[in-house]
């Protein structure tokens, strides 16, 4: 699992560096921005909420027109040195027809922020969403959660945490669903890439934040979703951890998206005729 072979530097910049592989990716980021203000101006929103002490500890809520709802959380990708949720605003107007409370979550990035750091802010986010989400006509006993790329991988981190050990008061089984989306879930490869540049990883760190060698802790179906069109090496993050994962007691699916990219694959998240959009709804026992 953490063999380290003779990594090919090149080969590895190459395979990890989707905008390379995805010419166009600007006209994705571009379609992204415009269509998450446009539901910024459609659907009732609190933005920068604290979750925690520091400048990017910060979330944003679309509230359900009903209390107790099910509530979706967003973890957005960039390879935890870029992005912030404002960019993934739209993914709030894929779910508010089902009566959903969505939370996009923005955490620190690196070099300022370690991995380790930026995965405890990510728990600390479930810990202040389970205590106030209520507020925002959210259900605290029926969190979901759902990341993309970066994101994908704190949310694998989320689901292996030991919640009663970490936290007095949040249950075991405070996650109720988690969707990866063309996660990293070995950050060994992560490690010898360019992108450690920025990261500055050591081999312990890389292990410790691997979830491909945690054990998935909350007793909750889980969802493995990657696209067809992406890179050989983020099909086999995805298919590292499903087989890693699907023999320790959570019920897991894998999806291999035809015909999607490392961004196409986000607007299928939204996409109401689409896999994914359907795999999630099904976490959530959305029945359209």
């Amino acid at each position: 699992m953490f063999d380290e072979p003779s990594y090919d530097p090149a080969l590895l910049d190459s395979q990890y560096n989707n905008r390379l592989h995805v010419p166009d990716y600007q006209d994705y980021l571009d379609r992204w921005e415009k269509q998450s203000r446009e539901t910024e101006k459609s659907l009732r929103v609190f933005k920068d909420i604290p979750y925690g002490d520091l400048p990017r500890e910060r979330l944003d809520v679309y509230p359900s027109l009903r209390p107790h709802s099910k509530t979706l959380i967003f973890i957005h990708g960039g390879y935890w040195q870029m992005l912030d949720k404002t960019l993934f605003h739209f993914i709030a107007g894929g779910f508010q027809r089902y009566g959903i409370t969505t939370v996009l979550l923005t955490y620190p990035l690196a070099p300022e922020a370690s991995i380790d750091q930026i995965v405890l802010s990510c728990r600390k986010a479930v810990q202040w969403l389970y205590g106030h989400v209520a507020d925002y006509n959210g259900d605290p006993h029926q969190l979901y959660v759902a990341g993309y790329s970066a994101g994908g991988h704190l949310t694998a981190m989320l689901v292996a945490t030991d919640w009663e050990r970490l936290a007095t008061g949040i249950p075991a089984n405070v996650l109720k669903g988690a969707c990866f989306i063309s996660g990293l879930f070995n950050l060994v490869p992560i490690q010898h890439s360019y992108l450690n540049a920025v990261l500055q990883m050591d081999s312990e760190t890389a292990v410790r934040n691997s979830p491909v060698g945690l054990t998935p802790l909350a007793a909750c179906p889980l969802v493995v979703a990657v696209g067809e069109a992406e890179t050989a090496a983020f099909q086999e993050q995805s298919n590292e951890l499903y087989e890693c994962w699907k023999d320790k007691g959570s019920a897991i699916e894998f999806l291999s998206l035809s015909g999607l990219n490392h961004y196409s694959v986000v607007e299928a998240v939204v996409d109401k005729n689409g896999a994914l959009h359907e795999a999630i709804c099904g976490l959530m026992g959305i029945y359209k």
